[in-house]
């Protein structure tokens, strides 16, 4: 099906190029599971031959109400998990360990226990947040300027979310990423949600910027101001 094929290529592009491609095939399922964005679930499945599998499950219960690029991050932090589980030491069933904190930070998401800068980087609950300039937004931008959309949403998605755009006036914002999806807008009625289709933009709204020096790129929010490491020479938005 379209939804699955949608993950999966998405699970095969971050593993190439954030993975080195080490990471082993796993069964992505999507799975309503309340307040959570998605979970790792180790050797879940088994066929009739006897071989077991890992899963990862994704809510799309926030597909239509959270950028996609959060919703990448979330396939991204469970594949930090499913690495971790064949090549690391996973912590206590629950628990975020450095270890997972740190090959997290690597791939350029920083663990929070907040999803914001101040955050405990290990603990039971944790969320994340994208680094700028890292590798994971360099790897998201390459993948959304491939024409990659998630083309099936919840018709009754998150409430608490939904409800917290509308009260915090950031319903503009929520429109702006579907327009990511080809969306146009959506409206709300007793807690359905209907889409308007639109046409799909032909950039994400990260923008590239280029060393003039060395040539490195990297993509980050419009009016990001950030030194190349290499050269000590301000990166420059590319035209």
């Amino acid at each position: 099906m379209q939804a699955y094929d949608e993950l999966q290529r998405a699970y095969d592009h971050f593993n190439n190029e954030l993975f080195d491609g080490v990471l082993p095939d796993c069964l992505i399922t999507l799975q309503r599971e309340k307040q959570t964005y998605g979970y790792f679930s180790p050797e879940r499945f088994v066929n009739s031959q006897g071989t077991r599998t890992d899963e990862i499950a994704m809510n799309p219960a926030y597909f239509a109400v959270c950028p996609p690029e959060e919703i990448m991050q979330t396939l991204c932090h469970e594949m930090c998990h499913l690495w971790q589980h064949h090549f690391g030491k996973p912590g206590r069933r629950g628990y975020h360990n450095k270890e997972w904190a740190d090959f997290m930070e690597a791939i350029g998401l920083m663990p929070s226990s907040t999803g914001a800068p101040g955050g405990a980087r290990t603990g039971d609950k944790m969320a994340d947040y994208a680094i700028e300039g890292g590798r994971f937004l360099e790897a998201y931008e390459s993948l959304m300027t491939d024409d990659y959309r998630i083309s099936w949403m919840d018709r009754f998605p998150s409430r608490e979310k939904l409800m917290a755009a509308i009260a915090n006036g950031t319903t503009d914002e929520m429109a702006g990423d579907l327009s990511i999806m080809g969306l146009a807008g959506i409206s709300v009625e007793n807690g359905e949600i209907t889409f308007e289709p639109g046409e799909r933009p032909n950039k994400s709204n990260r923008e590239k910027y280029t060393c003039p020096l060395c040539q490195a790129n990297i993509w980050g929010k419009p009016g990001l101001n950030v030194l190349c490491g290499d050269c000590d020479t301000a990166f420059e938005a590319a035209n």
